[in-house]
Formats: structure tokens, C-alpha cells, sequence
């Protein structure tokens, strides 16, 4: 079992450290999802390992009991918004690591134009001023269900609740579309 003061680790790191088109490529995510360092994507690449290791298992086998685990799996996987409803098993197998990185609710929040960058989105999370459902989350790479991804919000007693928060003023212009400006020298 091992002492519950010694966490294992969540996620496996790469098996090469020096291997140049996989580091452009981590910090291409870094750069894109705004994610603190790049145990965050091991951890997300690990999730997304797991998933797969488990999908190849039931397409060879054949009992009700891998049956039962293939309808469990897939409904998991199309609750969490990474397959379709009417998905199959190969459909986990062709999932991306952008596929899940897109779920977390850090992304999640920048999407729905809540903060004004990636890391901004993820400083709300940290210090607590984001509810997804009645629940407060605190850790940014959450995956969010489809069923919650409408209700994420901010805490009801945090000033940024408060339409009249001069970050949230910021955003609502930021969001309204500019005029359009007609060209009076049109060249033809």
C-alpha cells in the first residue's frame, strides 16, 4: 500500500528527454492552453493513455463483463464531451491530447470570454471564484462534463460576481462587436 504521506505519481514522463520535435510540440500546449509547466500535459497524456490502454482491452475481449465496461467507458467518455453519443471504442482510440486539453475548465472558462487570457482564467480557479454547478473547483485542468460546462459562473460572494468589477467591464467591451467602418475611397 505504501504511506499515505507519499503520493505516486498521477502520470509518466517521456521516455527520451532530449527528443526535439516533441518539446516544440509541449511548448506549442504550454504556450496555447497557458498550463503552469509541463507535468500538466504528462498528467492530461496519461489520462488520455489510460483511456486508450483500456478501449484496446475490451475490443479483444468478448464477455458480458467487457461489455458492460465498454458501455461504462463510453458513457464516461460522451458525459465528459471526448465522444459523440453514438461513438464506439475505436473512437477513444483516434482522441488527442488537444481533444482533452480543450475539456479542462480552465480552457473552458477562457472560451466562454469569462476572463481575458488563458493565464488570467486560471488565476480565477486558483483563488477560488468559479463555481461549476453549486460546487467551487479550485483545480484548473477539472474536466468538465458537457451536463456542467453551462453552468460554470463565478462564486456568488466573490466581487467578481459583481457586473460593476472593473475586470468584468473590461471584458464586456472586449466581447461587443466594433462598428463597421465604411470605406468612402473605394478602389476598383
Amino acid at each position: 500500500m505504501g504511506a499515505p504521506k507519499k503520493q505516486r505519481k498521477k502520470y509518466s514522463t517521456a521516455s527520451h528527454p532530449w527528443q526535439k520535435a516533441r518539446i516544440e510540440e509541449e511548448l506549442i500546449l504550454l504556450k496555447e492552453y497557458g498550463l503552469k509547466n509541463k507535468t500538466e500535459i504528462y498528467k492530461m497524456r496519461s489520462i488520455l493513455k489510460g483511456f486508450a490502454d483500456q478501449a484496446k482491452n475490451l475490443i479483444t475481449s468478448k464477455t458480458k463483463q467487457a461489455e458492460k465496461e465498454r458501455i461504462a467507458l463510453l458513457n464516461k467518455l460522451s458525459n465528459l464531451g471526448l465522444i459523440t453519443k453514438t461513438g464506439n471504442v475505436d473512437d477513444i482510440l483516434d482522441l488527442s491530447i488537444n481533444d482533452i486539453m480543450d475539456r479542462r475548465l480552465q480552457t473552458l472558462i477562457y472560451k466562454k470570454a469569462m476572463t481575458r487570457s488563458i493565464k488570467q482564467a486560471r488565476q480565477f480557479i486558483v483563488h477560488e471564484h468559479i463555481n461549476v454547478g453549486n460546487k467551487k473547483i479550485t483545480n484548473p485542468s477539472y474536466l468538465v462534463p458537457v451536463e456542467d460546462e453551462q453552468s460554470i459562473s463565478f462564486v456568488a460572494n466573490s466581487k467578481l460576481a459583481d457586473s460593476e468589477h472593473p475586470e468584468r467591464e473590461i471584458l464586456v467591451k472586449k466581447t461587443k462587436k466594433p462598428k463597421k467602418i465604411s470605406k468612402r475611397f473605394d478602389r476598383k
